[in-house]
């Protein structure tokens, strides 16, 4: 697959499909822009050649057309402070307006499309809709590994009209340090899934039974597994229909020799409140009306020892309710953990989505080796999935 160091952009537009989805307050300000800096350094080596940029993104799940507060003209400001010179909007992405100003793009200009997702056709994956976007550019350009695993108009589609089609640094950068953890991985390899369902990681967790030293599990996904074994988990998160599913992982990973690490403890409250009254418990032992919301000490420090003593991680998903300080300390101790693993000379990979969010909060995200910016994305990588905006520059 080539990449954007493939090519010269003197004198052409790119049209990059950059993933932009970034979480906004009320006040429409960005409170996490990991995902637009990362883009950075991909744009400006294009309008560093001479070229000129439209760039085009989704922005949250609108239902029934545009609406106000998924409205890309949000992140306008933020991108002409960031590149210091006034970034261009199209109030559409598609259309006179749209055209005309993106063919007016000087070198050195960057222009800014409406979201993509105004367009019920962008996740229908409509061809007409992709050759109406093509016209942007000369050269197209996908950066979104975030939503390489989509189908949609402008992830797969769109390169169909283009002659020259390639990765931006945030792609290539995505698919080489998966390719470490699945492929180039030291020993010991240890995995560490969190999150609240196992459902959401069953393929990854088999996947990675046949490459880990040590499988560390926790979060709402933890509590179906103590079920499966016959312990009471109160009012804790499980899933009934896959009971029987916890029994056969725990039973391949004995058999592949693998070191499956639950919790020992968790943290327990009488509600799913920040305020809520809290105990610490035995796993397998949580009192009827109290839920388990975060791993407990002796599970963090079990856990750091194993992370610590590892030279390839992999984690995808928190340990508890990190969004809850009370409910913190489980995330928070994986996180420094694998900042004092990295530290040591070990390779880090932490899965996009919530444990990205939580690293980045925490302010460790250059303190490990690699924070995707895809959580489903990189999922469906590591499970041997083809990815269509993956295939899509590769035709």
């Amino acid at each position: 697959m080539r990449t954007i160091d493939d090519i010269n952009f003197k004198n052409k537009r790119a049209l990059i499909r950059v993933d932009f989805n970034v979480p906004l307050n009320d006040k429409f300000e960005i409170t996490d822009d990991t995902r637009i800096r990362a883009a950075v350094p991909t744009i400006k080596k294009i309008l560093s050649d001479g070229g000129s940029v439209v760039l085009m993104s989704h922005l949250g799940r609108p239902k029934n057309g545009p609406e106000d507060k998924f409205s890309l003209k949000h992140l306008v400001k933020d991108l002409s402070d960031r590149f210091g010179s006034d970034v261009k909007f199209a109030s559409d992405c598609i259309g006179e307006e749209a055209e005309a100003k993106s063919s007016a793009l000087q070198t050195g200009e960057i222009l800014l499309l409406e979201n993509l997702r105004f367009h019920p056709e962008e996740t229908k994956g409509d061809e007409g809709f992709a050759k109406k976007l093509s016209v942007h550019g000369d050269i197209y350009v996908n950066d979104a590994f975030g939503t390489a695993h989509r189908a949609h108009a402008s992830t797969s589609i769109v390169a169909q009209f283009f002659e020259e089609k390639v990765c931006g640094y945030v792609m290539a950068a995505e698919i080489d340090n998966a390719q470490k953890v699945l492929d180039k991985a030291d020993k010991p390899y240890t995995a560490i899934m969190g999150g609240a369902k196992i459902s959401d990681k069953i393929l990854i967790i088999e996947k990675l039974l046949d490459k880990v030293d040590n499988l560390i599990i926790g979060g709402g996904m933890s509590y179906t597994f103590f079920k499966a074994m016959g312990g009471n988990i109160g009012s804790s998160l499980v899933e009934e229909d896959k009971l029987e599913l916890a029994n056969e992982l725990i039973k391949k990973a004995k058999d592949k020799g693998v070191n499956l690490e639950l919790p020992f403890d968790s943290v327990i409250a009488d509600k799913f409140d920040n305020n809520a009254e809290t105990d610490v418990v035995r796993n397998g032992a949580i009192p009827d009306g109290w839920m388990g919301l975060d791993i407990g000490p002796q599970a963090r420090e079990v856990f750091a020892k194993t992370i610590k003593n590892s030279k390839t991680i992999l984690w995808n998903g928190p340990m508890g309710v990190f969004e809850m300080s009370n409910f913190a300390k489980g995330t928070t101790g994986i996180a420094e953990a694998v900042v004092e693993a990295t530290e040591k000379g070990a390779f880090s990979l932490i899965g996009g989505g919530d444990s990205a969010a939580a690293v980045n909060l925490l302010g460790y995200g250059d303190k490990v080796s690699y924070v995707s910016t895809g959580g489903g994305a990189l999922l469906e990588y590591m499970e041997g999935k083809e990815l269509p905006g993956v295939k899509a520059l590769e035709n």
